[in-house]
């Protein structure tokens, strides 16, 4: 087996896909922006962040994005360059002189496999990085902000004897406005007094309770307080949607330590377990993209057909990528099976085109295997 050497060919091969690859990664990455903006931007004008903050967070969030879409940039990259070399005549110059199918697949797979590494460094330092910082801009200068300002209407909760309702309340300034409180005897489940108060102050001890009518419920009788407290330790935050930081986004290595703690503890680690081998997955999809783009190619010599059909394998990927990462997290699949369940479909797939057109041997037998069926089929019918 002759592997292929960074010669005149292999150097020309190389510089047109880093071209392309820059030109398709540049498009991908404005596109992707720009909708993370557009879905975002009330989300920092209301927190009330300034011009910087939001370049910065967009800036840190940057590497992040070139991971997540190298795969599908490589994949039309290869697609749009080898859709170039047939329309310039320079395959049909290539095969003439002797260059086969086989050279092209062991060099993409080459070169595919080095931006396989180089993906798994950049995603797990680089972009992984990036995420944290962003993620902390999101959680702390944008979600809290916007908490900050967040009110509670109509809330309601049950602790110890005590049912609460509040017309609004205000978790992160500790006040609530216009409270109900019902206390239950806790032998007899029976009502036995009733609370309202117009407003109040919360802390780690208790509500404290202003201008409170309270009414029990034995005979009706009503009572005026200028304060009353109510021995409630329920977090009121607790009721907002704050974002909560998910382990499976850690860098591998550290992912890898969790994973074996949690494990020493008896803890289920299916989820994490399958994020750890789809951070291995994802990035050596690129070899995948790289056979998925040889055996497109293989089909059609329009280009713009091939592009078409290269939009549909990405969305198809993804799809079948997010299904076997859920059922592996569900404990449906092994983590690993899961995590690899797109690269192994699509390889075997893929490998099977590029098989039958670089094997004429390959080809050959398949035929005769089908034609000895034929017979069978037919004696078996006579």
């Amino acid at each position: 087996m002759t592997w292929p050497r960074l010669g005149a060919l292999s150097g020309y091969l190389v510089r047109q896909n880093l071209f392309l690859m820059a030109t398709c990664l540049g498009a991908g990455t404005f596109i992707y922006l720009m909708a993370d903006l557009a879905d975002r931007l009330e989300h920092f004008l209301d927190a009330g962040l300034s011009m910087r903050q939001i370049l910065t967070y967009f800036m840190v969030k940057t590497p992040l994005i070139i991971s997540q879409i190298l795969p599908a940039v490589f994949l039309l990259a290869v697609v749009l360059q080898l859709g170039l070399m047939v329309r310039n005549r320079e395959m049909i110059a290539l095969r003439a002189g002797g260059l086969s199918i086989g050279w092209f697949i062991r060099f993409f797979l080459v070169y595919a496999l080095v931006w396989s590494f180089g993906q798994l460094v950049f995603s797990q330092f680089v972009a992984s990085y990036g995420e944290r910082e962003a993620s902390r801009i999101w959680r702390e200068d944008v979600r809290k902000r916007q908490l900050d300002k967040q009110s509670i209407k109509n809330l309601w909760f049950r602790e110890g004897p005590y049912i609460v309702h509040a017309g609004e309340a205000q978790p992160t300034s500790s006040r609530v406005n216009d409270v109900t409180v019902y206390e239950f005897d806790r032998d007899t489940s029976r009502l036995t007094r009733i609370m309202t108060a117009k407003k109040g102050l919360v802390d780690e001890h208790g509500w404290g309770l202003l201008d409170v009518w309270e009414i029990e419920t034995s005979d009706f009788t009503a009572t005026r307080l200028l304060t009353n407290f109510i021995p409630l330790r329920q977090n009121m935050r607790g009721f907002l949607n704050e974002d909560s930081t998910d382990r499976s986004d850690l860098p591998l290595w550290h992912l890898g330590r969790v994973i074996d703690e949690l494990k020493e503890s008896g803890s289920n680690v299916e989820r994490l377990r399958t994020a750890w081998h789809g951070k291995w997955s994802y990035a050596f999809s690129i070899l995948t993209m790289a056979l998925l783009a040889l055996a497109l190619s293989s089909f059609f010599e329009n280009l713009y057909v091939n592009l078409v059909l290269s939009l549909v394998v990405v969305f198809s990927y993804y799809g079948i990528y997010v299904l076997g990462i859920t059922t592996g997290q569900k404990g449906i699949l092994p983590p690993v099976l899961g995590a690899w369940l797109a690269n192994v479909i699509f390889s075997t797939l893929s490998s099977m085109r590029l098989a039958w057109l670089s094997a004429p041997h390959f080809t050959a037998r398949v035929h005769r295997v089908r034609d000895r069926l034929a017979r069978r089929l037919t004696r078996s019918e006579a």
